[in-house]
Order: structure tokens, then C-alpha cells, then sequence
């Protein structure tokens, strides 16, 4: 989701992030004192994560909703030299979906950066919103769609990237390279004028942090 300070997402979201936090400690002190978990703790989940994913979709209307499809395997052969588009002002998942196109799918990829979905050229393939080419798959985000499609999935240090970005994207779980992460990818947005620029800043930490995971791999098995 949205994080920069300039992003008016990111306003309207930071109005509400405090009492929100409130009802999240408010909501978990009720869930430690559950001992006997029942039918009725099982509903309140499900309206908790109701009402958190309904927030998300008033203040930030433009994240990808997940979908239901199936993803079928392509051959990265047939998408060489292509324009791909997603939405402007990157963050996470955009920002490693780029990356990760450009790195593992296609080295010679152009990239369009759309003020809204609705401006995605025909010729393009977009992701990471609603009706793109690629965008989240039940519980996979962007960057774990393309992995998939793509027949990425057995690399190991990729597989760690995305549930990093899942983990920032959605809330899944924790991931102990996330914050710094997300701390440098919300400074060189303020500092980087464009998206191409950011694009090439935070591509350099992407490939470090890909470096860094495939070292942990090899010594791992060693």
C-alpha cells in the first residue's frame, strides 16, 4: 500500500491510523482474554477482517483487490522487449514487481507509470492493479504472481523477497528485512523526483537484498 507523506492516500490514511491502531490493541486484549476460542470468537475474526479490508478499500481505492483466478505458466521468451505499466508513485509491490521484471522476465522491459488503471495503454501489460495482466491471486501479491507465472518459484532468495513484499503489501506475517526496507524505499521517495529514478535507487537495494538472501542460502547448505 501508499506511504509517502505526499501521497493524499497516505493523508487520509494517517488520520485514521491512530484510532484504528486503538480498535487493532482493543480488538487483540479481547482475543488474549478468549481462552475457550467458540463459534462466536471465529465470527468476530471474520468481521474483524472484514472491516479492515473495507478501510483499505475506501482509503486506498486503487490497491488490487485479490482474485480467484488460476495462473498459468508463460514462457518469459514471448514477453521480451514488452511495455508494462502499473500505477505511478510506486511502493512495495509495484516498485519489486518492476525489479522483478526487469532483472528475471525482461531485461529490455519499458515501463509506462499511469496516473490511474483506466490510462493503461492496450499494447501494455500492466500489474499490480484490478483487471491487469498480473496482480494478486488469492493470497499472493504481484511480485509472488509474476514468480509463479513465470516459473521463478524455485529460486530460494526470490521466494524470501516476496513474502517480504507480502508482508509489507497486505500485513502477512513478518519478515526482519521488511522495515529497513520500507524505511529506504519511503526516504528515496521523498528525496527521487520520478519513478524511473526510483525505480533505478531502489533496484540497487532489491539486487542487494537478492544478493544478501542467496548468501543465507548457500551457507544454509553448506
Amino acid at each position: 500500500m501508499e506511504g509517502s507523506r505526499s501521497d493524499p492516500a497516505y493523508a487520509r490514511r494517517n488520520r485514521t491510523d491512530a484510532p484504528a491502531e486503538k480498535l487493532q490493541r482493543d480488538y487483540e486484549a479481547l482475543r488474549a482474554t478468549d481462552f475457550f476460542p467458540s463459534e462466536s470468537s471465529l465470527e468476530a475474526e471474520f468481521a474483524w477482517t472484514d472491516f479492515t479490508q473495507r478501510v483499505d478499500r475506501v482509503l486506498s481505492p486503487d490497491e488490487p483487490q485479490e482474485t480467484d483466478a488460476q495462473i498459468p505458466r508463460l514462457n518469459a521468451a514471448d514477453y521480451q522487449g514488452r511495455l508494462w505499466a502499473t500505477r505511478r508513485r510506486l511502493w512495495v509491490d509495484r516498485v519489486a514487481s518492476a525489479w522483478l521484471i526487469r532483472r528475471f522476465i525482461d531485461p529490455a522491459a519499458r515501463f509506462q507509470w499511469l496516473a490511474k488503471p483506466a490510462d493503461c495503454p492496450r499494447k501494455a501489460l500492466g500489474f499490480d492493479f484490478d483487471g491487469a495482466a498480473f496482480t494478486h491471486v488469492a493470497e499472493r501479491v504481484t511480485f509472488e504472481t509474476l514468480m509463479a507465472s513465470f516459473g521463478l518459484e524455485e529460486d530460494a532468495a526470490l521466494t524470501r523477497m516476496g513474502a517480504m513484499v507480502r508482508s509489507l503489501d497486505i500485513g502477512a506475517g513478518q519478515v526482519a528485512e521488511g522495515a529497513g526496507f520500507e524505511a529506504m524505499l519511503a526516504g528515496a521517495r521523498e528525496r527521487l523526483p520520478d519513478d524511473d529514478a526510483l525505480l533505478a535507487e531502489i533496484g540497487g537495494v532489491l539486487d542487494s537484498l537478492y544478493a544478501h538472501f542467496e548468501r543465507e542460502r548457500s551457507r544454509t547448505k553448506a
